[in-house]
């Protein structure tokens, strides 16, 4: 499923977040896992499903708030 598919993705950018060596590198990776995250949300609401968009956009937010605090 492509939900699944990006979501993945975001996780995988968001752990390599972690192991980069620079900030721009980090910058970078927190780049793709937001991208990835908005393209699983959008699906998401395509396919009607809201509970799954829901989801989604916390995790994001989640995300933000970790790199905000950790990388700004």
């Amino acid at each position: 499923d492509r939900i699944a598919f990006y979501e993945r993705q975001a996780e995988e950018a968001y752990s390599r977040m972690y192991d980069a060596t620079s900030s721009s590198d980090a910058t970078a990776r927190y780049s793709d896992a937001k991208e990835a995250l908005h393209s699983a949300i959008a699906l998401a609401h395509g396919l009607g499903q809201p509970e799954t968009a829901t989801r989604l956009e916390a995790r994001l937010a989640q995300i933000k708030a970790v790199f905000r605090s950790q990388f700004s």
